[in-house]
């Protein structure tokens, strides 16, 4: 884990393998402890009872929740891109159609299997600079995305592309919350739709963009 990830929330980084370790148990902890008391009465004590970490502990690594959290975050933010990227190096998708089912498909199934991760996915809830002071998280996010596509879509990688992502992670953003308000699980068809209503924006933009580079 990059100390920047988590934007200067971290005290320390673990070093040693038994300080990882417990690092470790502690985001697992606060991620199940997410889903059974939500984000508003989670603790940093209950979160070491629950890691059988002492708070001393989660103290030289966490300055509070807020910074746990925002490891927590870029945590499940680094293992989404891993996902996807595995994903994308398997299938060798050709268009950029291919990378937004992939991306909607792997979001979907951490929401199912991943503890925690619909109370926090890559940003706290209620802070929209989890990940990075200086951005809103979705748009942290975007920098993330933004290479993956860039090798599909024949635009240049640059800050309008980047913008692009940016809104169509706020659309799936308001699509896949109101499937997993309407199904547990997730709503087949409005995840479809999300797919749908970004293929469309995202092709969209990337041919003007596109045309736009030609003309110049």
């Amino acid at each position: 884990m990059n100390q920047d990830r988590t934007a200067g929330s971290l005290r320390r980084l673990p070093v040693q393998k038994r300080s990882a370790e417990r690092f470790e148990r502690l985001l697992d902890a606060c991620a199940e402890l997410l889903d059974e008391v939500g984000y508003a009465a989670l603790t940093t004590k209950e979160v070491a009872r629950r890691a059988e970490v002492p708070i001393g502990t989660l103290y030289q690594f966490f300055s509070d929740r807020e910074g746990l959290i925002g490891a927590l975050a870029a945590r499940n933010l680094e293992a989404f891109l891993e996902r996807v990227a595995a994903r994308l190096e398997r299938e060798e998708p050709e268009e950029i159609s291919g990378v937004i089912d992939v991306a909607v498909e792997e979001f979907v199934a951490m929401r199912r299997t991943i503890s925690g991760f619909g109370v926090v996915d890559f940003g706290a809830v209620g802070r929209d600079h989890t990940l990075d002071p200086a951005l809103d998280n979705n748009t942290a996010v975007a920098g993330r995305l933004r290479s993956l596509t860039a090798s599909l879509s024949g635009v240049e990688d640059d800050a309008e592309l980047e913008l692009a992502i940016r809104v169509a992670l706020e659309c799936a953003d308001s699509v896949l919350k109101l499937a997993f308000r309407t199904d547990p699980h997730g709503d087949p068809q409005l995840i479809a739709e999300c797919k749908r209503v970004l293929n469309s924006y995202l092709n969209d933009r990337i041919r003007s963009l596109a045309t736009s580079r030609r003309a110049r």
